[in-house]
């Protein structure tokens, strides 16, 4: 088995922030010359996510209000105590989880027709990092 790793930096210009990262996934993944395995893409933060969804403005509308409405900004949060504000932020991260796993099918990322990789910036306008992960052979 062989492994590549690839690092892609963020520093969004919106607090929260959604990023299509298919493109430089699969760009990792041609680098790294292998055909067949798994590739890794994992929030390398507290307060971001990853997820692989349809890359429709409108869904993405829909999961910006459904994550605001289960994970709402408030000021009362316990954690503020610690002198953060961004409370809402790791909760929002939890509910879409912080990696995901591609299988990898001669050469190619083997997701459905609609399916693309998103990196979820919940606390944002400050350098975060994405690791990307491949193994096989």
């Amino acid at each position: 088995m062989r492994a590549h790793t690839e690092y892609l930096t963020f520093n969004t210009g919106e607090h929260r922030q959604y990023v299509n990262v298919t493109y430089q996934v699969q760009a990792a993944l041609a680098k790294s010359g292998i055909r067949e395995g798994m590739i890794l893409v994992s929030a390398m933060h507290i307060t971001a996510g990853v997820w692989v969804n349809d890359a429709e403005d409108g869904l993405l509308e829909d999961i910006d209000e459904w994550l605001e409405r289960l994970a709402p900004f408030r000021e009362d949060y316990r954690h503020h105590e610690t002198g953060e504000t961004n409370g809402d932020s790791h909760l929002k991260s939890l509910l879409v989880h912080h990696q995901v796993i591609v299988p990898v099918t001669a050469g190619r990322l083997d997701l459905g027709p609609w399916q693309q990789v998103y990196y979820a910036e919940f606390d944002g306008q400050r350098p975060k990092k994405v690791i990307i992960k491949v193994m096989g052979e």
